[in-house]
């Protein structure tokens, strides 16, 4: 992607606003831009893959903070940091590389992506959490382990649709701005 004065504009105001949103108090659990951001920076910053990884990762502690922030001051029960977070930075990190498959940008390998990703997702981090015995402390069988994908589905559900509206704003709002820049 060739990065010119307008899509820097715009990536950094989507980072500002998908960190704000991530920290509203009545969102859906889940539903987060997140993913659908580490599939288009892998997707779109091929040259400089740094930014693939960039766009995300800064979007996400930048609500930690935020919510770190909330939090000490008791407008929130949710930390902005805790243990285990240092893994969903990772495996966030890990989506980018899902997102270099779809340099091309085409509709079908955008859409495959969207729903893949999520569920690589919500299928590592919810094993990660069985493992270590966090969420509902699910014991440590295969019954507990079903459980402890079970306790996820809904999380998973709204990440997969997330994923799938947040994309179509990214890649959709990609296409047209260079569509109308092209114009111009």
């Amino acid at each position: 992607m060739k990065i010119n004065k307008n899509i820097l504009i715009s990536l950094g105001l989507f980072i500002v606003i998908a960190s704000i949103y991530r920290i509203l108090p009545n969102r859906p659990p889940g539903f987060a831009p997140q993913i659908a951001m580490a599939l288009f920076g892998g997707a779109f910053f091929m040259r400089n893959k740094k930014w693939a990884f960039i766009l995300p990762l800064f979007s996400m502690f930048i609500s930690d903070v935020l919510y770190q922030v909330l939090y000490t001051y008791g407008y929130t029960q949710i930390a902005g940091f805790y243990s285990g977070q240092l893994m969903n930075y990772i495996l966030i990190g890990s989506i980018t590389l899902i997102g270099f498959l779809i340099s091309d940008g085409k509709i079908a390998k955008v859409l495959l992506a969207s729903v893949s990703a999520p569920t690589a997702y919500f299928f590592v981090s919810n094993t990660l959490v069985w493992f270590g015995n966090g969420g509902y402390h699910r014991p440590r069988t295969f019954t507990g382990f079903v459980q402890c994908l079970a306790d996820g589905l809904p999380f998973y559900q709204n990440s997969l649709i997330g994923t799938l509206v947040f994309g179509a704003l990214l890649f959709g709002g990609y296409a047209l701005l260079t569509k109308r820049v092209a114009l111009a």
